[in-house]
């Protein structure tokens, strides 16, 4: 089962009586990038922790799972990463037993950052229960198919809102959206090499052992508040489902619904779709 944590960017995935903790994109470090244009602004990393840990303590997890993006550099490691990276595991590892962590786009060269016993998933995804999990800046494994929900990160999502004097208002969102099952299994069977033999459906069952059953993806929002992200109802309203203004292959494929994707705030609140904002939002 999967349950959103409103009013905070984070799942929890209960399994029987186990439970796992799901967040993405802490981006840790981002401060840095600054530094460069003259904007000091002090190391968040305490402040994250400090709200991951509330989140730890108040439902008590068996494991964390970190959807990808852990630091903010993507190849290269900087000084204060060193610093704060290890330091934030450690004291995670106090309040939750195990740590997991999928790898995104910004999380090469991470390992040395890492102290033990923390495990590194491929971007691929993996399986929670019935709950298929993947970072989103790459295709996800066929595995996957077999759940019926699908988590990622990587997209940032935010809606902004404007007053008649042109001020402005962002703020986070989760999206939900309805998945072709078929369209699916045929794209993840392309991407990964496989021949499709009588129908994507048997393919997937027969080379991964898996039933495709796909029907809806959610997209966190980023653990970090303090990152931008993309405005989804500033964008121009597509014809078609394809949308290559959205970033991640399988957004950008005709497998997901995102005309029809449903939008909601941290607090619950539900603004309607994406097609709805759009055109609220376009310029008249």
């Amino acid at each position: 089962m999967l349950k959103l944590l409103l009013p905070h960017s984070a799942a929890l995935i209960k399994t029987g009586k186990t439970r796992t903790l799901v967040i993405a994109d802490p981006h840790l470090g981002w401060e840095m990038a600054l530094q460069p244009k003259g904007i000091h602004v002090p190391s968040q990393t305490h402040r994250l922790l400090k709200k991951l840990v509330a989140l730890l303590s108040r439902h008590k997890p068996e494991t964390l799972l970190i959807l990808g993006d852990v630091k903010y550099t993507v190849v290269k490691t900087e000084a204060g990463e060193w610093r704060d990276i290890p330091e934030f595991f450690t004291e995670l590892k106090r309040h939750v037993n195990n740590i997991a962590i999928v790898r995104g786009n910004h999380d090469a060269n991470l390992e040395p950052l890492l102290p033990e016993n923390i495990k590194m998933l491929p971007a691929t995804g993996t399986v929670i229960g019935n709950i298929g999990l993947f970072h989103g800046h790459k295709w996800p494994s066929p595995t996957l198919l077999q759940c019926r929900t699908l988590v990622t990160g990587h997209v940032h999502p935010m809606v902004v809102f404007r007053d008649p004097a042109g001020f402005k208002i962002t703020r986070q969102v989760w999206l939900k959206l309805r998945c072709n099952t078929e369209a699916l299994a045929k794209l993840l069977l392309q991407k990964h090499g496989a021949k499709i033999e009588d129908t994507p459906e048997a393919t997937v069952q027969r080379h991964y052992g898996a039933k495709p059953q796909t029907t809806r993806l959610f997209i966190m929002p980023s653990f970090n508040d303090f990152l931008g992200g993309r405005p989804i109802n500033e964008t121009k309203v597509q014809k078609t489902p394809r949308n290559e203004e959205l970033i991640g292959p399988v957004l950008r494929s005709e497998a997901v619904d995102i005309g029809n994707a449903e939008i909601y705030l941290l607090d619950g609140t539900y603004l309607g779709t994406m097609n709805q904002l759009r055109t609220l939002g376009s310029p008249s």
